[in-house]
């Protein structure tokens, strides 16, 4: 069955969704030393949600390359966009994550690795 104009539409622009449609969980992220926290939801990145939140982090390629963006996890989890993001698995284990590519799975804090980052 061909999809109608307004069907095409609704999925181009979720926000003309039912209020029934499944919408993805929102979680907040904290940004540390300074405290801004902006709301982090499950299908968007972690560096886009802060950009939308008026919040500037460091970044440069925004497809998980060029490691401008890498951080600390400190606490909670994340979830990564592409397979194969720009950090080993020791720097996973370590808690770095890329917010170009990673999205919040809950609750989020986020360090800088040094002063200049955020």
């Amino acid at each position: 069955m061909p999809k109608t104009p307004s069907a095409i539409a609704d999925a181009a622009h979720p926000s003309s969704r039912p209020p029934d449609a499944p919408q993805s969980a929102v979680h907040r992220a904290l940004l540390m030393p300074g405290g801004e926290n902006f709301a982090a939801p499950e299908n968007t990145p972690l560096l886009l949600a802060a950009q939308h939140s008026g919040i500037n982090m460091t970044s440069s390629c925004r497809n998980g390359t060029c490691r401008a963006c890498l951080c600390i996890l400190v606490s909670g989890s994340v979830t990564y966009c592409i397979a194969w993001p720009g950090v080993s698995a020791e720097e996973k284990r370590d808690g770095l994550v890329l917010p170009c590519v990673a999205c919040a799975a809950s609750d989020v804090v986020l360090a800088p690795l040094d002063d200049s980052y955020f």
